[in-house]
């Protein structure tokens, strides 16, 4: 079972690298609301299903729904609207690099608004992989700015923390497949206005090509919404501390995917920039403790 469920974990991780990806080519042929509107609409019909197949999801009581309405608001709205509108100014592989940041951000975030105690460990790799961002997005100092698309991401990166901290408390209630069964539903609801807006003002673009409709449900399903499931069983079976050694992947696969599908260059910059992020999550991680699930666990869009 433990070497079924590594196995796992190394596709999981392998298929959110590849996500990047499969999001910067979606791009081509949809506008950016409507492509995480019709991913997210596809991910909840596959977890709802999963949810009322087992019969066990529980009702939530009117606080639990405060709870699941604020992680929907971050974790499906805002960061959907972020990360499609900045990786259309960005590489796949700086979005996942920034993305990577997030474990750091929870930890962050946790100090300073939770007054949770901040090792040295994680202190030492918070700043570490702070300067791999840098890195990367200021291109290795060639540039002056931080592009728009880089910015976004980075926005996207801030709310995917803040709705782990928002999950944190959820969960202390409510099982987690249901936490992300309602909270995933919200969001999906929430989205349906901005993507109509964007309808409205002339910028929503449809694909008509099958195989791009094809890809988009297959990534829904296998790369948001089975891998996420294969995720949470991995932390049940062998662990926080052995899974998160395997979010060190994506960002990786992402560059070397994008570059073999999409034609992306490999910098320097990213590469430099990349290890102090994966050193700097690496060494954050050191005292994790066993059992909780770690924070800022990314699925690439």
């Amino acid at each position: 079972m433990q070497r079924t469920v590594i196995f796992r974990l190394l596709v999981v991780s392998i298929l959110w690298g590849s996500n990047y990806v499969a999001s910067a080519y979606l791009l081509r042929e949809f506008s950016p609301i409507l492509l995480a509107l019709s991913r997210l609409v596809v991910t909840s019909l596959f977890l709802l299903s999963v949810g009322l197949s087992s019969g066990a999801m529980k009702k939530p009581t009117r606080r639990e729904w405060l709870w699941l309405a604020l992680v929907g608001l971050t974790s499906s709205l805002m960061y959907q609207l972020f990360y499609f509108v900045g990786l259309t100014n960005t590489s796949a592989g700086n979005a996942a690099l920034i993305i990577a940041l997030s474990p750091i951000a929870t930890t962050l975030l946790a100090w300073v608004f939770l007054k949770e105690k901040v090792s040295g460990f994680k202190m030492a790799g918070a700043l570490t992989a702070l300067v791999g961002v840098a890195i990367i997005v200021l291109n290795g100092g060639k540039v002056t700015s931080v592009s728009n698309g880089d910015f976004l991401i980075l926005l996207a990166m801030l709310t995917l923390a803040v709705s782990v901290l928002l999950i944190r408390k959820a969960a202390e209630t409510m099982k987690s497949i249901d936490v992300t069964i309602y909270s995933t539903l919200i969001g999906t609801a929430l989205l349906f206005p901005a993507a109509g807006a964007e309808w409205a003002q002339g910028h929503a673009t449809v694909s008509s090509s099958a195989y791009s409709w094809a890809m988009l449900i297959v990534v829904a399903l296998i790369a948001q919404g089975l891998a996420g499931l294969w995720w949470n069983q991995g932390i049940a079976v062998v662990g926080a501390s052995t899974s998160a050694m395997f979010m060190n992947i994506p960002p990786f696969v992402a560059i070397l995917v994008a570059y073999v599908a999409l034609g992306d260059p490999i910098r320097l910059t990213q590469i430099a920039g990349g290890a102090l992020i994966v050193i700097g999550v690496a060494v954050s991680n050191k005292k994790l403790a066993h059992g909780t699930i770690p924070a800022g666990t990314a699925t690439g869009g």
